[in-house]
């Protein structure tokens, strides 16, 4: 079941394609515009790093997260440096940055605000709840009852919140971190898959390794504190890089390969791969072709790179497509995860 590397499956040629392709593409001014919009990433991962030693693959999804505006989902055992690595992102970032800790007896007031009576001045005034901050860090997030997952993600789709007769936007950037724990499941309410479709992104976060856990203990191991950062960017770098994005160029044969790799997910026999249609009981919707494409965008973005390949898409798909499918009870019978699935979409579909 072994799938080619990522960096040798669109090599062949493809770049040489591209750039008789984009011929009539300006790619002088693009890259130009990238190569500006993109320089503040390199210090932004520098500043990270004097904290967060390894977990490079969490950070460079965190950031695809945040250049394309979609929520991530950190699944993963305590002590990863989950919440530390967000926390140190909001301030090298310099916005502004809440922690919320879900428990059993959270209520959506707690999180949006409320109106309450001013006596004094025999009116109703409103207090706004910690949402309203540009990165939120929903910490364990499948502890919260229904209500009020339903509240933070009804903010995350819509950017906006009603509290009373008044809708307040959210600020830009605005973006949802959450975790949950894979191995205590006690308690919990575990999320729905239509609100986990929501999520741009689902991470498994995994051990350092052996050198780096070590580089960790010593950089740890201490009573004086983390090593101070300091802000090297803004949310305005942010929304511009945002932009910059829509300015990549995506070759049709890109697009084409997108829409395969997620309606394989749908009809795998199509595709031949008529064995894994045991195992799938619905495949991934189409807000997974849209985050697919949009995370390959960043994904080449965080490379400076003008023009997207296959290499991108793969090297994401993992992570927007893992949560969208819905497996059959045949697949947990069989211990068969998404990721198993996955691994042989991108084994088996045509790489342009």
């Amino acid at each position: 079941m072994g799938t080619p590397g990522v960096a040798e499956t669109s090599r062949r040629r493809f770049p040489n394609e591209f750039a008789f392709k984009m011929s009539s593409f300006d790619l002088a001014r693009i890259n130009a515009r990238i190569e500006a919009d993109s320089a503040f990433l390199d210090a932004l991962r520098t500043e990270i790093r004097r904290v967060i030693i390894g977990q490079h693959y969490l950070i460079d999804r965190l950031l695809i997260g945040l250049l394309c505006g979609g929520h991530v989902l950190l699944e993963g055992v305590p002590g990863l440096a989950k919440t530390l690595t967000v926390s140190t992102l909001a301030r090298v970032l310099g916005v502004q940055f809440q922690r919320i800790q879900f428990t059993p007896d959270l209520l959506p007031a707690d999180l949006l605000g409320t109106l309450y009576f001013n006596q004094k001045e025999g009116t109703f005034s409103i207090r706004k709840g910690p949402i309203f901050a540009n990165l939120i860090l929903a910490d364990e997030i499948n502890r919260a009852p229904a209500k009020v997952q339903s509240a933070l993600l009804e903010s995350m789709q819509e950017r906006q919140v009603t509290l009373g007769d008044t809708t307040f936007r959210l600020p830009e950037p605005f973006l949802v971190l959450a975790t949950q724990n894979p191995i205590e499941q006690e308690g919990t309410y575990p999320l729905p898959e239509a609100q986990l479709d929501r999520f741009m992104l689902k991470l498994q976060v995994d051990y350092p390794s052996r050198e780096e856990e070590l580089a960790i203990m010593r950089r740890m191991a201490r009573t004086d504190g983390l090593p101070e950062v300091r802000p090297v960017a803004t949310g305005a770098d942010i929304l511009r890089a945002r932009q910059a994005l829509n300015e990549l160029y995506v070759d049709e044969r890109v697009e084409q390969y997108i829409v395969d790799l997620v309606v394989a997910t749908r009809t795998p026999e199509a595709y031949g791969l008529e064995a894994l249609r045991p195992y799938l009981e619905f495949g991934a919707s189409p807000r997974a072709t849209i985050y697919l494409n949009l995370a390959a965008r960043a994904h080449a973005f965080l490379e400076h790179r003008p023009y997207v390949t296959p290499d991108d898409v793969r090297a994401v798909a993992p992570d927007v497509l893992r949560h969208r499918l819905i497996l059959s009870y045949e697949a947990e019978a069989e211990a068969v995860t998404s990721d198993l699935l996955i691994e042989q979409l991108l084994a088996h579909i045509p790489v342009p």
